[in-house]
């Protein structure tokens, strides 16, 4: 499926929190929300992101937004990278990769000659009804709080 683009609703999803906690795309109604995608927990690249995240998540609460992860690593995964990295946000468990799917960022990658299906890094910012109103899929993993903060400032 194609990235989802500017202006648009986002698919409706259901999963599980890092916590066990059922979690639905209407739970993001009514506040603006960095959604961020990311390949795997405790890797070098995304936990410099969600570290970068967690240590700006102040001030980007001060800017009204609330902050979610989403990779393919279960529950378990992610409930022990909350806790090895103080992770103050919200994680959720995509095991069927089907959210990564229906926002169009479960892709083909290729490393050292070998290809393989895995998450393109990208954020979504989503407005309070659910629209996409930014995308980054450039993001520098240890500096993507300032990203974000530079554009909403």
């Amino acid at each position: 499926m194609a990235k989802l683009l500017t202006g648009v609703t986002i698919p409706d999803f259901k999963t599980t929190t890092q916590d066990g906690t059922p979690f639905t795309s209407a739970d993001l109604k009514g506040k603006r929300t960095i959604l961020y995608f990311y390949p795997k927990d405790n890797t070098s690249g995304c936990t410099l992101e969600a570290k970068s995240l967690r240590d700006g998540r102040e001030e980007l609460a001060r800017m009204g937004f609330q902050i979610v992860g989403v990779s393919p690593d279960s529950e378990k995964s992610h409930k022990n990278f909350c806790a090895k990295h103080d992770l103050n946000f919200t994680l959720l468990a995509d095991t069927d990769h089907s959210i990564c799917e229906a926002f169009g960022v479960w892709v083909e990658k290729s490393m050292y000659g070998r290809t393989y299906m895995g998450v393109a890094r990208t954020t979504f910012i989503i407005n309070e009804n659910l629209r996409v109103e930014k995308i980054f899929d450039k993001v520098t993993p240890g500096k993507h709080y300032e990203q974000i903060a530079k554009i909403y400032k």
